[in-house]
């Protein structure tokens, strides 16, 4: 199968970014079905959010203070 360039415009910010032939090629030998629909920066910056949230909910950042309140 022959890949070329091909202009996707991202999701979330609305850029205009070139989903190449290489990464296409990867992606297909990855098994991956579909193209991306974010830029390059969006999905870091999706990624980050991801790391970010996962990292509070697992040290308890997420939870409701209820020092508070009293014991039963």
């Amino acid at each position: 199968m022959s890949y070329e360039d091909t202009p996707i415009v991202c999701r979330d910010c609305g850029t205009t970014f070139i989903f190449t032939a290489g990464e296409q090629e990867f992606y297909a030998q990855k098994g991956f079905m579909h193209a991306p629909v974010r830029c390059p920066t969006c999905r870091r910056a999706r990624k980050q959010s991801r790391r970010n949230d996962q990292q509070r909910t697992n040290t308890g950042q997420n939870k409701p203070d209820r020092s508070s309140e009293p014991h039963p």
